[in-house]
């Protein structure tokens, strides 16, 4: 489906140059004379210049974003699994429920809230809940030796630093890329194949002029993926947690 998807933008770019390029020849009678060719010429440059700024900006960012992401998925899975050892290390009767809360809180954001962010880019409230429970029953930890202390003190850092990541994480699923984008990136690929105009329609030139459509298409695509990472085409896997899930399952069965 990724495949397919990838086609139809880059297929769609290559229609929308030929078909402005056409429609551009047709409205001005075919070829023009030299001043209206230089001119055409510069204003391809400016454009291209432009809209190739633009696309690349854009796509930096996200792809910064969806690096992010992978990170912070890491660092909220390695505070979970310390606030969940930490809680076994503390022992006492406020291990169960702290240790309890974290397996529900990774299983529940493994199985429905990574499908809810890419739907409606928020996060599940039920998976604050399971948060919420082991930030209680820390709190309500009485640390009888310096040890105990020490280990209630990482546990609430920690759960304060799955809490900042769950933050960034809905950031990441709200989308950024905005409909201006899109207006601006279409306006570019129309603008510069209206100027080609100026070019008649010869084999290599159609060839060339396809190329630039084709590619802008790729990086459009590429754009369009990484701008949701929880969904479809450019889905980003809840790796680290998933890891996690399985360590805990291990851990329980040992």
């Amino acid at each position: 489906m990724e495949l397919l998807l990838g086609v139809g933008f880059v297929g769609a770019t290559i229609a929308v140059t030929l078909g402005f390029y056409f429609a551009m020849r047709w409205v001005t009678g075919g070829d023009p004379d030299a001043r209206s060719r230089d001119l055409a010429g510069s204003v391809i440059f400016r454009i291209s210049a432009l809209h190739g700024l633009i696309l690349a900006l854009v796509f930096a960012q996200e792809m910064v974003e969806y690096q992010q992401l992978k990170y912070e998925a890491a660092i909220e899975a390695n505070a979970i699994a310390d606030v969940y050892f930490d809680a076994g290390r503390y022992g006492g009767e406020g291990r169960e429920p702290i240790q309890g809360a974290m397996k529900d809180y990774v299983a529940l954001i493994v199985d429905e809230e990574w499908a809810l962010l890419a739907d409606t880019g928020r996060l599940a409230p039920a998976a604050w809940g399971h948060w919420d429970v082991a930030y209680n029953g820390v709190l309500d930890l009485s640390p009888a030796t310096d040890r105990q202390r020490s280990l209630r003190d990482h546990m609430l850092s920690q759960l304060h630093a799955i809490a900042e990541t769950r933050v960034k994480r809905e950031n990441h699923g709200s989308g950024s890329i905005s409909g201006m984008f899109w207006f601006a990136a279409m306006s570019g690929v129309v603008l510069i194949s209206l100027a080609y105009y100026s070019f008649p329609p010869e084999r290599f030139n159609l060839v060339l002029i396809s190329m630039f459509g084709a590619f802008t298409g790729i990086i459009l695509f590429l754009i369009y993926a990484f701008s949701n990472p929880y969904g479809f085409p450019g889905q980003l896997e809840p790796g680290p947690l998933l890891r996690l899930q399985e360590q805990l399952a291990r851990s329980t069965s040992g």
